[in-house]
């Protein structure tokens, strides 16, 4: 039997339930952001709209299926990513949308968790629903990204972040806070990019060079900021570090080497930081445990900030999904890719998108 066949109502409701879907990025690990609307066909009316809440839950469907009441009998849902069809702290949203009655569910894609993988669908489909599949499934894949590549390759989907001044270097900060090479547009932009990670990386030498905070302070985002991490072999960070000294606030988790100073340990820990212990492969933290270890704590979705020894040291072990380069000026995009090897190495990486920032340039590439 042929699948059903989409609409272009169908389409225009995916691109809403896609846009709450990426407004949820961030915020909720260790589960997927995922966007629903339930929308009322024969007047073209959207009922209701949800997204995964802060901490994952509740789920997209259910509050959606609470906001719309009663009228979400015989409606039809749009979701971002396959229901989930297993018992976990709450009950499968397949199933909540079996018995709200709904009578259509169209899904972007698949999940590829082994709990669900196609039985969500399956579930509406056996209750009499008709299931559409594939609309907008570009974009949930790039907005569901981490939790695809949690779950495929056990690690966090990763953006590598630079901020260069015009010739492609990096200026290095004084010990007090970091030289600023963009303007504030630029500037703006990059902190905004912080709300929609779990959680943001650097060595411990940016730590000693700009003495970062490393959230984001844009208005009404302080609490959006992710969870931070510093790569620290001995645990040479100044204790009077903002990091540190405000790790009571703001999740800071510290990957150290099992021999590291034990006075060390224990005055970080008094601040709040948080230490994991990370084997050590040649002279350095082996940065596949420091992912399964993010994985561990949920992590679907990490920004690595710097420095240029950890922007390479993630280059060269493949573990770069996406860079986002900002430039002072308007060079060339010759220019910015050179840059971008020069920092990295060599790196298969497709151009996605490129915008100018007042009177700087943004650059997004992902693997090829």
């Amino acid at each position: 039997m042929a699948e059903p066949k989409s609409s272009a109502f169908d389409e225009e409701m995916m691109a809403i339930a896609l846009r709450m879907a990426e407004r949820g990025l961030g915020a909720t690990m260790p589960n997927p952001s995922v966007g629903a609307v339930i929308a009322d066909e024969t007047t073209g009316e959207i009922l209701a709209r949800g997204v995964t809440a802060p901490g994952g839950r509740p789920h997209a469907e259910t509050q959606a299926i609470a906001a719309a009441g009663d009228r979400v009998r015989g409606a039809t849902i749009y979701v971002t990513l396959e229901p989930c069809s297993h018992h976990g702290r709450t009950g499968p949203c397949a199933e909540a949308i079996v018995a709200a009655g709904l009578k259509r569910a169209v899904v972007a894609i698949e999940d590829p968790d082994p709990r669900v993988s196609g039985r969500g669908l399956d579930k509406l489909r056996d209750a009499g629903l008709e299931v559409v599949r594939g609309v907008g499934a570009a974009e949930a894949r790039r907005i569901t990204r981490g939790h695809i590549v949690r779950i495929t390759e056990r690690r966090p989907f990763t953006t590598v972040k630079l901020a260069l001044d015009g010739s492609g270097e990096i200026a290095r900060g004084n010990g007090v806070s970091p030289i600023w090479v963009t303007a504030e547009m630029a500037r703006a932009h990059g902190m905004l990019l912080r709300a929609h990670y779990d959680a943001i990386l650097v060595g411990s030498a940016t730590v000693r060079d700009d003495d970062p905070e490393l959230t984001c302070r844009l208005p009404g985002l302080i609490d959006r900021s992710p969870a931070r991490i510093i790569l620290s072999r001995s645990l040479d960070i100044p204790a009077g570090a903002k990091l540190v000294r405000s790790a009571s606030g703001v999740p800071t988790w510290m990957m150290t080497a099992p021999d590291s100073d034990p006075q060390k340990r224990e005055q970080l820990t008094s601040h709040g930081v948080e230490i994991h212990d990370i084997p050590i492969v040649g002279q350095s933290l082996w940065l596949p445990a420091i992912m399964e270890a993010l994985v561990g704590r949920g992590v679907t979705r990490l920004l690595v900030e710097g420095g240029p020894r950890i922007w390479r040291s993630f280059a060269e072990a493949s573990l770069v999904d996406e860079v986002i380069l900002y430039m002072a000026g308007m060079p060339g995009d010759d220019v910015a890719m050179d840059a971008i090897e020069r920092q990295l190495g060599p790196v298969a990486l497709s151009l996605v998108d490129r915008r100018t920032m007042g009177g700087d340039t943004m650059w997004r590439l992902h693997r090829a």
